[in-house]
Parts: C-alpha cells; structure tokens; sequence
C-alpha cells in the first residue's frame, strides 16, 4: 500500500500550467490526500472560482497517479477555501525567480490599498506601481518598478 507522503511526492511532478515552475503541492491547491485501504482521494481547491485550468490539473493529477498503478478520485472541492497563504516557502521563491512577485500574507491587509505596490521580483525595489489589476489570469496583476524599469506581475493575494 502507498502512503500518503509518496502520493505527496509524486504529486510535485504536477506543474501548475500556467506557471510551469510551481508544483500544485507548492501552489497550495491539493488541500487533502486521504490513503485508504484501497483507494486514493485526493481534494483540490481552485484559486479562483471558475479557473480555467482547474480540469487540465485535475487530468495531470489522475494521469500521474494512474501511471504509478494508482486509481485515484480527484475531487475538485470548495470545503476548504484556497488562501495565498497556501503557497509554500518554496513555491514563493519559485515565483519570484519566474519573475513573478509572490503574494503578500493575506493577513497583513485589511483593504485594497496594499494591492497599490509590490515588490520588485527582478530588483527587490518597492519604487513600483500597479498598472493594472487584471493580468493575463484572475490571480495575477500588472506592476511596474520605477527602479529597474521593469514590467512584472505578482501573484494576487486571497
């Protein structure tokens, strides 16, 4: 029988398709994975209502545990809400080295004022503005660093 920690595991294979450089276990978005006699159930959460990526990680999800001998059930589940805050230490440097600022702690902010700067993935200046709040997905904005003159997105806290 396979444990719980080697489905993890394997699970890091599967890139989010978006930003090929972070794991779905990294980006926060399989929330449960329950081993059971004879059976796999792994639980994932969207970072947005209505991602469009959603099904394409559920199939990769399957598709590896599948070639591994496992049937699993991949449930894509609302039980536990996606956070930012999910995203792992490591999955923050893997976006910042991507060239995409990580979030900021979701805990930090009480509005959308916070939303107005962040820091520069390429300089790690905070010299930077939002260009728009709406980026080529529903979790990213636009910035621009005053400092290095660079165009960059960050990853929305939620």
């Amino acid at each position: 029988m396979v444990s719980k920690e080697q489905i993890l595991i394997w699970l890091e294979d599967v890139k989010d398709p978006e930003i090929p450089v972070l794991s779905l276990i990294d980006l926060g978005v399989i929330t449960e994975v329950v081993v059971d006699a004879d059976q796999v159930t792994v639980e994932m959460t969207p970072t947005f209502v209505g991602c469009p990526a959603m099904d394409y990680m559920k199939l990769e999800v399957e598709t590896l545990l599948k070639t591994k001998g496992i049937t699993p059930h991949v449930n894509i589940s609302f039980k536990k809400p996606w956070s930012s805050d999910l995203i792992s230490e490591k999955g923050k440097a893997a976006l910042k080295k991507y060239g995409l600022a990580p979030p900021p702690s979701n805990k930090v902010f009480t509005d959308l004022e916070i939303l107005e700067t962040a820091i520069c993935p390429s300089c790690d200046g905070d010299n930077t503005e939002m260009k728009s709040p709406f980026g080529p997905t529903l979790c990213r904005a636009l910035y621009y660093c005053h400092d290095c003159k660079e165009a960059f997105e960050q990853f929305k806290p939620l």
